[in-house]
């Protein structure tokens, strides 16, 4: 019998086709250019982190801005962060997130967990060499690439350090991977 202040179980650690897939996704579109698909695909990433520890897969705004000013950081504190400035980064996502419609209720992202459920079908390619990231679009681009980078980050960093260990992600996950 668990005692009040229990804490929940442990899952065995574990790795996520659908999750790798969907973070490989959103490098790739960053390769390619497409940086508006990039930051769609970036941008849910909090919304996907949030849902996937609620066991009904509920999400709200200040759930996923919390999530965002816990994981949008540098890998370590004491570094400068590979030259990103993260403050302004979590301002820039903070300030996406607040501009969403129904940024204060809970809710179903079934978009972004549908996008996410479909990379489990999918084959990761091997990646070869990153290009070198030239000079096309400009300063808005290089924003664009800043956050998705930042968002991604964030993503693995909450999914190595907390995700595969919760019970409720690996169940939600494996919820999602039969869903037809």
């Amino acid at each position: 019998m668990e005692s009040p202040g229990a804490l929940p179980p442990r899952a065995m650690p574990s790795s996520s086709r659908m999750v790798a897939s969907y973070l490989t996704d959103v490098e790739k579109l960053l390769e390619a250019h497409c940086f508006d698909a990039a930051l769609c695909e970036a941008y849910d990433l909090p919304r996907i982190a949030v849902a996937l520890t609620d066991p009904m897969l509920h999400s709200s705004g200040e759930q996923q801005i919390d999530w965002c000013e816990r994981w949008i950081r540098p890998e370590d504190a004491r570094k400068d962060g590979g030259g990103l400035d993260y403050d302004s980064l979590r301002r820039a996502v903070r300030a996406h997130l607040e501009s969403t419609p129904a940024q204060g209720h809970l809710s179903v992202p079934s978009r972004a967990l549908r996008r996410l459920r479909l990379r489990r079908h999918v084959r990761t390619a091997p990646r070869g060499f990153p290009q070198p990231a030239s000079g096309a679009g400009g300063s808005e681009a290089g924003g664009a690439a800043q956050v998705c980078t930042a968002l991604v980050e964030a993503a693995r960093r909450w999914y190595a350090r907390s995700a595969c260990h919760d019970s409720i992600v690996q169940a939600n996950l494996a919820r999602l991977a039969v869903l037809r």
